[in-house]
C-alpha cells in the first residue's frame, strides 16, 4: 500500500455518522480558548457534502440573529466529537445553495413524511481487537472434533435404519 494512502488510514475515524442534505443536525465540536478545552454546538440544516475519505467534509447552515451562518466541518477530524440527526430533511438535490437566499421558515427543509430519527453509523473500518486471534484459533481447534463426532454418529444411525428395514420386510 502506498505510504499516503496507509497514514490516511490511520486518521480515519472507525465509525462516521450517516448524513443526508437536507438533515437537521447538532454538532459537537471541540474549541480551544487559551488552554482550556470545551464542547460548543452548532445546529442548522446540512447544505452540502463533498470529498471523500480523509477531506470528507459536510456545510452546516443556520440562520443567527438574522445573519446567515455557514461552517464546513471534517468528518474525520478529532475536533467534531459528534453528529447528532435532529430532524430527517426531504432534499431533492445534492447542493442546497437555494437556502442562501430564504429566510425564515423558508429557509427550511420540509420533513420527510413517517422518517425515524436513528443514529445510523458507517463502519469505515473494522476495529482490531489484541485478542481476536487467539479466540478465532480456539474455534478452528474445535470445529474439526465436531466434525469428526458428526461422521461417527452418522453410520450407526444408517446402519440402524437399515436393520429396521429389513424387519419390516421380514
Amino acid at each position: 500500500m502506498d505510504i499516503i494512502k496507509s497514514i490516511e488510514h490511520e486518521q480515519l475515524k472507525n465509525k462516521i455518522p450517516d448524513l443526508r442534505i437536507g438533515d437537521t443536525v447538532k454538532v459537537h465540536a471541540k474549541v480551544k480558548e487559551g488552554n482550556r478545552e470545551r464542547i460548543q454546538v452548532f445546529e442548522g440544516i446540512i447544505i452540502k457534502k463533498q470529498g471523500g475519505g480523509v477531506n470528507e467534509t459536510f456545510t452546516v447552515r443556520r440562520i443567527s440573529y438574522g445573519v446567515g451562518v455557514e461552517k464546513t466541518f471534517l468528518i474525520h477530524s478529532p475536533n467534531v466529537e459528534k453528529v447528532e440527526v435532529t430532524r430527517v430533511g426531504k432534499a431533492r438535490r445534492a447542493k442546497l445553495y437555494y437556502l442562501r437566499d430564504r429566510v425564515g421558515k423558508a429557509a427550511k427543509t420540509k420533513e420527510k413524511v413517517g422518517a425515524r430519527i436513528e443514529t445510523n453509523e458507517i463502519v469505515v473500518k473494522e476495529e482490531i481487537v489484541p485478542g481476536e486471534n487467539e479466540v478465532v484459533e480456539e474455534v478452528t481447534e474445535i470445529v474439526p472434533e465436531v466434525v469428526e463426532t458428526a461422521e461417527t454418529e452418522a453410520p450407526v444411525a444408517e446402519t440402524a435404519a437399515s436393520e429396521e428395514v429389513k424387519e419390516d420386510k421380514e
